[in-house]
């Protein structure tokens, strides 16, 4: 895998912020849950921003516990992959058009789901 961008390059210490999973839980299900209203673009950089800080918090987790899989495993490639694309989709930014920004907020909805269950299964 790439090296992390600059935000995530630095190891959670012990003075790191703890992962509370019920916020983040919270605020996937707000971006998720936004269906068929018409877009605010308020709402979705803020949401975007949000869901930003919670996978820059849960991402380095994620990382160094995969790196503690072997290899060569399908299981090691698969996560790498995820990550990979976590990664891509949160370099991105938002997008100016409006469809376009809700589907990117979902998806790192999604990306921020799947970040906060392996944290969850590697704890």
């Amino acid at each position: 895998m790439n090296a992390p961008s600059g935000q995530w390059a630095s190891q959670r210490g012990a003075s790191a912020e703890p992962v509370d999973a019920e916020t983040i839980g919270e605020t996937i299900c707000r971006a998720l849950c936004l269906g068929t209203a018409p877009f605010d673009s308020a709402v979705l950089v803020g949401l975007e921003e949000e869901l930003r800080g919670h996978i820059g918090l849960l991402f380095p987790e994620v990382r160094d516990a995969a790196g503690r899989i072997w290899r060569g495993s399908t299981e090691w490639h698969r996560r790498i992959a995820r990550l990979d694309g976590v990664e891509r989709q949160v370099k991105q930014g938002i997008s100016d058009a409006p469809l376009a920004a809700h589907i990117q907020v979902q998806q790192l909805a999604r990306d921020c789901q799947w970040l906060l269950t392996q944290h969850k299964a590697d704890a």
